[in-house]
């Protein structure tokens, strides 16, 4: 494949990301080709399992795995909740990762939207704690991804802990460490609503040359039970446009850079 369809379906990939769905006409005019090589572009992604393509367009594809738990409200209410913002921030912070790294993804449904726009990426390995995280790159040949192993405590968490949970991080390092949080406050910090989740996150965060917290802006000023790290841990929060100036002035006195989407 040359190096300019290569790109083009690229920008293809990134704008169902965004959207989730897109016409024909809409993709000519991000991907700036004729007709024809479009729907070859469209072809080869569809057959990559990226996308679908639908009658007149084409839209982002969810691995057939997830099909069983969409008639489970809980998991249903997690997913949906400020899904947007969530989808902007895991864009943003997918840009983050460069090709060669290695990266951590805790368990929530922001991260998940991280590991969803790494779909299309090559060579980096993802190191995460959470079962669905693995579904969404099973089969992704050009994205090797280690699950943490440990024991899930309560129904459709996704999220592994436990001592096989730590011993595995004590043998790898990571380049940066996406965190996603249930509370995030300036003076108490990270936190999560289950102590031995926190404790995954703890040890993800030691075993990191970098931490990125991510997070929708209905979190902030909120907190949870357990606590993940204080704010001066935290290198960069990726948040959306809906935290106000006061929100995320303390962190940034604290020496967190804040990235809005």
């Amino acid at each position: 494949m040359s190096e300019s369809i290569s790109r083009r379906s690229e920008e293809i990939v990134k704008f169902l990301l965004k959207s989730e769905t897109a016409s024909l006409e809409e993709i000519q005019a991000i991907a700036g080709a004729s007709t024809p090589s479009i729907r070859r572009d469209l072809a080869r992604l569809e057959n990559r399992g990226l996308i679908r393509r639908t009658h007149g367009g084409a839209e982002l594809a969810e691995p057939l795995l997830y099909e069983p738990y969409r008639y489970d409200s809980s998991f249903i209410a997690r997913e949906q909740r400020h899904a947007a913002e969530k989808r902007r921030i895991g864009l943003a912070a997918a840009e983050m990762i460069q090709e060669g790294e290695t990266v951590g993804l805790s368990a929530g449904t922001t991260t998940t939207h991280i590991g969803r726009s790494l779909r299309h990426r090559e060579k980096i390995q993802v190191v995460t704690n959470a079962l669905n995280i693995g579904m969404e790159l099973c089969n992704r040949t050009s994205i090797r991804t280690y699950l943490t192993g440990g024991v899930m405590l309560w129904a459709w968490s996704f999220a592994l802990s436990g001592n096989a949970a730590l011993s595995f991080l004590d043998s790898v390092y990571m380049d940066k460490v996406f965190l996603s949080v249930t509370g995030l406050d300036a003076e108490r910090g990270a936190t999560s609503l289950e102590a031995d989740e926190a404790l995954v996150y703890r040890k993800m965060l030691k075993q990191s040359k970098q931490v990125i917290v991510v997070s929708d802006s209905s979190k902030i000023g909120k907190v949870s039970p357990a606590i993940v790290c204080a704010i001066n841990e935290i290198q960069v929060l990726i948040t959306d446009t809906n935290a106000t100036a006061d929100a995320i002035a303390p962190f940034e006195r604290q020496g967190t850079r804040v990235i809005k989407v």
